[in-house]
């Protein structure tokens, strides 16, 4: 079969470990299911896997891909949960298991033809969303979710500061709380990309850094060192900050000041449960929000990781398999 695979990890030249190559195709075994992929979606944790940041170098070669969805062998429609983990080791919360991982990390991913998958991976696809646009859900929806109505208690009526806005997580969750009656404002460095977080949901686009109409709720934050002053300055008395990536950097200055003598609240986020999962599946059947993204073919995959290191995709960029 197909398959894209770290074959090499260079930090400063990612993509020379990277090969579009013919694999073996997984063989089945006893509470697993090989599923034949329809689509899959790229995300930057594929890169740091080539960079060689949080995988060790003896996991190489692995096929990459956390995200897909396609059809079981028994014609099952199915949507790949990408968190593998035991929630019993997590006080009942799978994503808080210290052993967790994700698809491509112990076990090979989703950019190839077929995939073998531990059963209970494997979510029904509703029949309203495509495989392409379930394919896009697993990171960074999920993601998303999670941060939104399980870390920090959007309720209709929030208001809600999403930076970075063109992300894969930042535009899901523009659209996510859009949905559920809130006010949400955003910021972008470019017109284009102020215009991409309106096409979301949101109620208005800033500059990275700018003035907003009022203070907010809810800020969702996956930038890091770069807007991390402007998040906290955002908030209300008492607000939230709800954090799941630091792209910019991981080391702002804390301004501890603000945080207690506002009551603010800075809270961390990593994936989603299965049944969060569940949840974000029956939420975007019952509203019709759906993700904003750009299909590709499996030969484009270089191209489309090389976009993603130079910060050039909006919303997710999708691999159609059947193409």
């Amino acid at each position: 079969m197909r398959a894209a695979v770290a074959v090499a990890q260079n930090p400063d030249a990612p993509l020379t470990g990277l090969e579009l190559t013919d694999w073996p195709d997984p063989e089945p075994k006893p509470g697993w299911t090989r599923v034949r992929l329809k689509a899959a979606s790229l995300n930057p944790h594929d890169t740091w896997t080539l960079r060689g940041v949080g995988h060790p170098p003896e996991r190489i070669p692995i096929v990459l891909g956390c995200d897909g969805a396609g059809v079981t062998e028994d014609g099952r429609e199915v949507v790949i949960h990408p968190v593998f983990g035991d929630a019993l080791r997590g006080g009942g919360d799978l994503t808080l298991d210290p052993q967790r991982a994700l698809l491509s990390e112990t076990m090979n991913g989703t950019l190839a033809d077929y995939i073998l998958v531990p059963d209970q991976m494997l979510v029904p696809k509703p029949a309203s969303l495509s495989f392409l646009e379930a394919a896009c859900l697993g990171v960074t929806w999920g993601t998303a979710y999670r941060m939104l109505f399980t870390r920090a208690g959007l309720t209709a009526g929030d208001r809600v500061l999403v930076q970075g806005a063109s992300g894969g997580v930042a535009s899901a969750a523009i659209a996510l709380a859009s949905s559920a009656g809130a006010r949400v404002y955003a910021t972008a460095r470019s017109e284009e990309k102020r215009e991409f977080a309106l096409r979301c949901g949101a109620q208005a686009a800033v500059d990275s850094g700018g003035w907003l109409p009022e203070r907010v709720d809810i800020v969702v934050e996956t930038v890091g060192e770069a807007t991390w002053g402007h998040s906290l300055r955002s908030l209300r008395p008492g607000g939230t900050v709800v954090i799941a990536g630091a792209t910019t950097g991981g080391m702002p200055p804390a301004e501890l000041h603000r945080v207690f003598y506002q009551q603010l609240s800075i809270i961390g986020s990593t994936g989603c449960t299965l049944s969060e999962f569940e949840a974000l599946l029956r939420t975007l059947d019952a509203t019709g929000t759906r993700p904003q993204f750009e299909t590709i073919t499996f030969d484009d995959i270089p191209n489309g990781f090389q976009r993603l290191l130079d910060g050039d995709v909006m919303g997710k960029l999708v691999v159609d398999l059947e193409r």
